[in-house]
């Protein structure tokens, strides 16, 4: 067995979106970002795959188990963390923190106190009194704090400053290196440049690239030139302009077809500004 998750053939429709045939694996060991503008499907695939949404097709196994016949034994085996959470504003977080960990066979109050003072929360503070940031590392501590085999967070570095979001990512890339699978969405593309091994991209709802974050980055090109043929236009994926002039993405394979032309190689979020701008 060589995922820890694999989700095939997901559906949800709204009256004004639709996940539309969502699938991808991740191997064990592996961190993943899930990329997406805001809109794209991120939250409603994380909460379909969790059991947070019921999807309306489509499958979802963890550890070779559907989640639709061993929820309970997965959940005890997953983390999961969406953003900042409304807790009981006026109860202290010791008393939160306690009923919470009741859920869990493995809790580990050893892995509490390390992420809490990693953190800074104090016990005795409540909800109420915490700023948004705040509120985000308190819900990243109780995912890491039973052990999970897989953690699965929704824009985990939202909110953080700088210096937090920075080790939070540092504690993530730990986490994996002794064996946690991680798959997490965000719009901060510099986090995925710094811990992730693998990239899925959403758009409109749908899978666009799933797999390797090099192979990802390494696909694509940008062409940065005054006029294009019509027929080099035609190879292009989505223009960006700016006072410098525009760019347009191209793939790699298509080089030969824009000789004359300057090229650079993108970052991944020149990559995916181009293909957020791409005509369907």
């Amino acid at each position: 067995m060589s995922d820890i998750l694999k989700v095939a053939g997901l559906c949800k429709k709204y009256p004004a979106f639709e996940l539309d045939n969502v699938g991808f694996t991740i191997p064990y060991g592996k961190i993943m970002g899930f990329i997406g503008r805001n809109g794209a499907g991120k939250t409603t695939t994380l909460k379909s795959i969790s059991g947070l949404v019921c999807p309306d097709a489509g499958s979802v196994e963890y550890f070779g188990m559907a989640l639709a016949d061993h929820e309970n034994e997965i959940k005890q085996r997953i983390g999961f963390a969406a953003g900042a959470v409304n807790y009981y504003k006026k109860k202290k977080l010791s008393k939160l923190i306690k009923v919470y960990s009741s859920f869990y066979d493995n809790w580990d109050d050893n892995a509490l106190k390390k992420y809490l003072d990693m953190f800074r929360l104090d016990l005795n503070k409540t909800p109420s009194e915490l700023s948004e940031g705040m509120k985000v590392k308190l819900n990243l501590v109780l995912a890491l704090s039973h052990n999970a085999e897989l953690l699965i967070l929704d824009e985990p570095t939202s909110g953080l400053d700088p210096v937090s979001r920075d080790e939070l990512l540092e504690i993530l890339i730990d986490l994996c290196r002794g064996g946690v699978s991680i798959l997490f969405s965000t719009h901060i593309i510099s986090d995925l440049e710094k811990c992730a091994d693998m990239i899925t991209y959403i758009k409109n709802g749908r899978i666009i690239s799933s797999g390797d974050i090099a192979d990802f980055a390494n696909a694509y090109l940008l062409v940065k030139s005054g006029s294009l043929t019509e027929e080099q236009i035609g190879y292009t994926h989505g223009v960006s302009r700016s006072k410098n002039g525009d760019s347009h993405l191209i793939k790699r394979e298509d080089r030969g077809r824009f000789e004359g032309c300057v090229i650079s190689e993108p970052t991944l979020e020149e990559i995916m500004i181009h293909l957020e701008k791409e005509e369907a």
